[in-house]
């Protein structure tokens, strides 16, 4: 019973609002804005493909010289794949926020960084050992795949400025450029080109055709790296293990080169 009765005008206590004015949705759960040919396009145009060709076609115009029938200087290589590196990250950042998406949380995602970094080192004995069965696998069954001697990167690096430089340039475009690339497109096909799996396999694919020019066998074993490090991107929501997996990788092959050079355990050139 109300024995005030100016209690009854007193205003009603403020009640708390169960639900917030704001609701932040995830970027894997955020739906696309766009028309799937715009993704598609974005895809095609971040595959690196068409931006190294656009690269080495300006260099080709200011005057660096190639000498047909021969192999791309060193220089060249390391400064298409340094100057792709950045338009290709870039372009990544570009369109991810051109759709109102934080190129962050889809990219690195919203776990810690450093266990990701301690997984992508325990995940390369896992990478050198597929590395190794598929290797042994097309030597018992498809050896007519190993039909490039030598990979050709290995005859360039005669200096030590030279290791030092090829390491820059497979760390940065190797564990950092194709790992964004990677969570990208695999970002696209999730949300508008038929879902992540097709992305996987296409891409895959894709990736060991790039890597032809090593061989056949290295385009093989490389496309099931690639599938294998977009597995780990998308079971972990984020591309950090699989960039830190890569770039280690791509270091102890260089190291393991240089050793056996030096020992003289690889054929002559």
């Amino acid at each position: 019973m109300v024995t005030d009765p100016d209690a009854l005008d007193a205003p009603l206590p403020p009640v708390d609002d169960p639900t917030p004015a704001t609701v932040e949705v995830a970027p894997d759960a955020a739906s696309s804005s766009r028309p799937p040919v715009q993704s598609l396009l974005e895809v095609v145009l971040c595959s690196g493909f068409p931006t190294q060709l656009l690269i080495g076609g300006v260099l080709l115009l200011l005057g660096v010289r190639i000498t047909p029938g021969t192999a791309l200087p060193f220089h060249f290589i390391v400064t298409v794949s340094l100057i792709d590196t950045v338009v290709l990250v870039g372009l990544v950042v570009l369109f991810l926020r051109a759709r109102g998406e934080d190129a962050r949380a889809v990219l690195l995602g919203r776990v810690p960084a450093w266990p990701e970094v301690t997984r992508g080192v325990l995940y390369l004995p896992l990478v050198f050992g597929v590395v190794i069965a598929i290797g042994a696998l097309i030597r018992a069954v498809a050896p007519w795949l190993h039909d490039v001697p030598e990979n050709p990167l290995q005859s360039m690096l005669t200096s030590p400025v030279r290791v030092l430089t090829f390491a820059m340039v497979v760390v940065l475009a190797g564990g950092v450029r194709e790992e964004v690339q990677r969570a990208f497109i695999l970002h696209r096909f999730r949300h508008d080109l038929g879902g992540v799996a097709l992305g996987l396999v296409l891409f895959s694919v894709a990736f060991g055709a790039g890597h032809f020019g090593q061989g056949s066998d290295a385009a093989v074993i490389t496309g099931v790296l690639g599938l294998l490090w977009g597995v780990i991107t998308v079971t972990r929501g984020s591309l950090i293990a699989s960039a830190v997996s890569h770039a280690l990788f791509n270091l102890v092959q260089v190291g393991l080169y240089q050793y056996a050079s030096r020992n003289g355990l690889l054929p002559p050139t």
